[in-house]
């Protein structure tokens, strides 16, 4: 699953997180946590990656 640090399971176009894969649109995590900031969300604006960190 993961190559050269690479989820490719995992697609990611935030590249200000600290674990976006820089080079390529991927995650670098094993896994991630998808959450909502929505009582009862309806569409994808509202969910949230909960495993998203800034890039310090």
């Amino acid at each position: 699953m993961l190559a050269n640090g690479i989820n490719e399971c995992i697609q990611c176009s935030i590249d200000n997180c600290e674990y976006h894969a820089k080079k390529e649109d991927y995650c670098t995590l094993d896994r991630i946590k998808v959450g909502t900031h929505e009582q009862n969300p309806t569409q994808k604006e509202c969910t949230d990656c909960e495993s998203f960190k800034n890039q310090a």
